[in-house]
């Protein structure tokens, strides 16, 4: 049923309030005006005070005597919690409501990694689950190794313009890597929209200001992020693209990097017999990770490596290889299919198709292999 919004034309909202119940005006209201910090701008009837208006930190209440339903809980958010009287511990108001008190400014959490060797297939069919601006999520590594890091199959059936709005994360790690389709992008201080197309990618680094404009149909990306529950934050106020140019922009120590594979570089990788693409993302982001597209370069022979990287991702882009761990059965993984390989673990990869490529995705940027 389409209604017509009631913000617009006459009569339209200008505020808002939050009915508050409180047994005894008397009682609730100062600790609200003292304690908490708020305004008081109206109090009625005079003689015997039944409604209380209040404001502040962002919010109107409408403190009501005898009015039902429960009191609820308000969050206060600050700089730091700890600071406060009572270093921040939840108190309750004498109506009830109980006040808690966080970060306004959420700081991010990284876990220890929970290492473990996993294989996630498509064949297998996890659920494709609706996430941001209506796109299919599919969970590359259902554990997330402890919460340290996320990785996601993510794809829009669907041509046209995406939902999205201005926004960023509080990450430490986060990357895109175009599958199929195309999207065009837009990121704070990084010139005009652009088209991520098959094959590109591109590192967000922490905080920066990015919207998803329109795609292809069929869309598909890898996104990888660490750590795994990280906080996005919507910017209503920053418009893009802003009309400036700062490709050496600080982001939290990285600096945007966007990789087209139409000018791809390929040089040995780590293992004799293949080849990859380094994205650029190891120097952008100062070390912290790596991700590259690897091949093999012609023929090469099996060998067993370990590595001795904290976090170790592989996607398979294209074609088929066999994966191989010790005091395990060999696995023929497939085009979606992903892996995850602890350090000090030895693997081994064979049977690969002359159109495999895998996407390796490392934290750090840099580690060492020892092959036996």
């Amino acid at each position: 049923m389409n209604e017509r919004p009631i913000i617009h034309g006459q009569g339209r909202i200008e505020a808002a309030e939050i009915v508050v119940p409180c047994s005894e005006l008397n009682e609730t209201l100062p600790f609200f005006l003292k304690r908490l910090g708020f305004r008081l701008d109206q109090i009625f009837p005079a003689d015997d005070p039944a409604v209380a208006v209040i404001s502040g930190h962002g919010i109107r209440l409408r403190l009501v005597r005898g009015a039902t339903g429960a009191p609820g809980v308000l969050r206060l958010l600050c700089d730091d919690p700890a600071t406060l009287p009572g270093r921040g511990a939840p108190v309750t108001a004498p109506n009830g409501m109980r006040i808690e008190f966080d970060h306004v400014r959420p700081p991010m959490v990284m876990p220890p990694t929970k290492h473990a060797f996993m294989v996630r297939r498509l064949k297998d069919g996890a659920p494709w689950i609706i996430g941001r601006a209506g796109m299919q999520y599919r969970d590359l590594v259902p554990d997330r190794l402890g919460g340290s890091m996320i990785a996601s199959h993510i794809r829009v059936p669907d041509a046209g313009p995406v939902p999205d709005n201005v926004h960023f994360h509080i990450v430490g790690f986060q990357m895109i890597y175009c599958y199929r389709g195309w999207v065009r992008l837009v990121y704070e201080d990084q010139g005009e929209p652009f088209i991520l197309a098959a094959g590109d990618c591109v590192l967000q680094p922490p905080q920066i200001r990015h919207r998803v404009l329109e795609s292809s149909g069929g869309l598909e990306v890898i996104e990888v992020g660490c750590p795994a529950e990280h906080v996005t934050t919507l910017d209503h106020e920053m418009k893009l693209p802003t009309g400036r140019i700062d490709a050496d922009k600080d982001f939290g120590g990285q600096k945007f990097c966007r990789h087209a594979v139409a000018s791809a570089v390929w040089k040995p990788w780590r293992i004799a017999g293949w080849k990859a693409r380094d994205t650029g993302i190891g120097a952008a982001t100062a070390g912290v990770a790596s991700v590259k597209v690897v091949r093999p370069d012609g023929k090469f022979e099996p060998v067993w490596a370990a590595h001795d990287a904290d976090i170790y991702l592989a996607f398979v882009l294209e074609g088929s290889v066999t994966l191989a761990a010790r005091d395990s059965e060999p696995r023929t993984l497939e085009m979606g299919d992903a892996f995850v390989i602890p350090p000090g673990l030895a693997t081994r990869l064979s049977e690969a198709s002359a159109d495999l490529e895998l996407l390796e995705v490392t934290l750090p940027a840099e580690f060492a292999t020892t092959v036996e």
